[in-house]
Parts: structure tokens; C-alpha cells; sequence
């Protein structure tokens, strides 16, 4: 797999901090050509700049993927650049963490919808003709609450499932049309993600929940979706408790429930 994704032109939305900054850094030791999206210049032009040094080319385009223009604007741009696009990963994504009967702003649950949903429609409609030509490979990264509703997380829950949902159509869709989808379920992973995540008051939190110290590492992250991406899997979930809830949420679902609960209590 070393060098699979050499001269591979990757589109990564998120690219700024987080698996897409981690994703991207290991991609370019391999010798990708990145196109490199998220709101944040400063920070996505740094991530840039390590990727040029390991090797790889890159270029940062500021993106709001809930903006289906820039979305398109990214796209052209990568075109411009590199002359093909061979492999969409769809990353950003924005959190929340409140009980619904607690939550007194509704506007936090429009925007995950905008940007955990919206965002991979918007940049894979744009990218999906040059995908097609290169028969390649788009990527979803989801969670594991893609999967099964866990407390405290509703509207980002439901924004994920709509991603899955969508995707999972999609791959039906292209199984003629030599382009695949990966779908990424991760567990919680070390990131800045539940730090930018909204409260019951539609305030960013600026702390995050969870014990940041217990839970997966973005390089292990980045490692098994660039792994599973290179073998252009159906779908990855990860860490033994998502493995093993899938299948137990067949026949005692209620276990699940407890589960998930007790996950959120914990924080890890």
C-alpha cells in the first residue's frame, strides 16, 4: 500500500485539524496530490505546507462545505490544479452534545444537517463526473452514531445516519460505473471536534466531554481509513464495542441501547 496513492489526486473536506489534517499527512508521505478544504485558511494552509515538505503536492482552498457553490468552486479548483479527481473523502463535519428536552436553539441542528450531510452531497454531485472518468474512490467518514442513536447526540446522530443513508444508495448506484464508497464508522477519536461542538444553548462548548486521553489516536484513525480506502472496502467500523453492537443490535437491540448509554456516561 506504500505507495498505492502516489500521484493520486485526493479531495479532503475537514483538512484543517483532526483525521482529515492526519489523513492528509500521511497521504503525502505516500506521494498524493491533495486538494486540501476547510474554513479555516490559516490553519489548512499550515496543514498544506507539512504535506508539501513529506513529499506529496498540495493545495489549501478555503471551502464551507454547507455552501453548495464553494463546494463546486473546490472541485473546479482541484480540476485546475491537478486535472482529474480520483478520490473524494468526505470529512467535515460539526458536533453537538445536549439532551434534547435541555436544548433551548434549534439552529445548531440545521447546521450539523447543512454541513455533516448537505456538505457530502454538495462535493460529490461536483466531483462525481470526474470521478467516473478516473473510476474512482469516494469516501464518507461517519461515526458510529451513523449507526444506532446514542443520548446527548440526537441531531448529530440523525445528521450521520442521513449521510450513511445517502451513501449507501450511492454505492448502488456506481457498482457499474467502476467508482466505489467506503463508509468510515469511528468511535470517538482525539480531535477538536467536541471542543468546536454546540451545547443546549447553541454555544460552542470549548471543552470537550470525553476523557480525550482514553480514546483513539487521529494517526490510528487516518491509518485504518487510508487502509481501507487502498481496498476500496464497502464500509471499516471501528474499536471491538462498534464490531460487536452491530450484530447484538439485531437481536436485543435494548443492550445497545444500554450500551451507548453507558459509553456517553463514561466518556470514552
Amino acid at each position: 500500500m506504500a505507495a498505492l496513492f502516489r500521484d493520486n489526486v485526493v479531495v479532503i473536506t475537514g483538512a484543517s485539524e483532526g483525521i482529515g489534517a492526519e489523513m492528509a499527512r500521511q497521504l503525502a508521505a505516500q506521494g498524493a496530490w491533495l486538494a486540501l478544504a476547510a474554513r479555516d485558511a490559516e490553519k489548512l494552509e499550515a496543514v498544506a505546507a507539512e504535506c508539501r515538505a513529506r513529499g506529496g503536492r498540495a493545495v489549501a482552498v478555503r471551502t464551507d462545505v454547507g455552501d453548495e457553490a464553494q463546494c463546486r468552486a473546490l472541485i473546479d479548483r482541484t480540476v485546475a490544479e491537478f486535472g482529474r479527481v480520483d478520490t473524494l473523502v468526505n470529512n467535515a463535519g460539526v458536533s453537538m452534545w445536549a439532551r434534547f428536552d435541555q436544548v433551548t436553539d434549534l439552529a445548531p441542528f440545521e447546521t450539523m444537517m447543512r454541513v455533516n450531510y448537505m456538505g457530502g452531497v454538495y462535493c460529490t454531485h461536483a466531483a462525481l463526473p470526474h470521478l467516473k472518468k478516473s473510476r474512482g474512490r469516494i469516501v464518507g467518514i461517519s461515526s458510529l452514531t451513523g449507526r444506532t442513536g446514542v443520548p446527548t447526540r440526537s441531531g448529530y446522530a440523525a445528521s450521520k445516519h442521513a449521510m450513511t443513508g445517502f451513501f449507501d444508495s450511492l454505492r448502488i448506484e456506481l457498482v457499474d460505473e467502476g467508482v466505489t464508497v467506503t463508509m468510515v464508522f469511528p468511535g470517538f477519536v482525539s480531535t477538536a471536534i467536541r471542543q468546536h461542538a454546540y451545547g443546549p444553548d447553541g454555544r460552542v462548548l470549548a471543552s470537550s466531554p470525553v476523557r480525550e486521553s482514553e480514546v483513539m489516536t487521529p494517526e490510528e484513525c487516518a491509518r485504518q481509513t487510508i487502509a481501507a480506502m487502498a481496498g476500496r472496502r464497502r464500509e471499516l467500523v471501528m474499536t471491538a464495542r462498534g464490531k460487536v453492537g452491530q450484530w447484538i443490535k439485531l437481536v436485543a437491540p435494548g443492550v445497545v441501547d444500554r450500551i451507548a448509554r453507558r459509553a456517553i456516561e463514561q466518556g470514552r
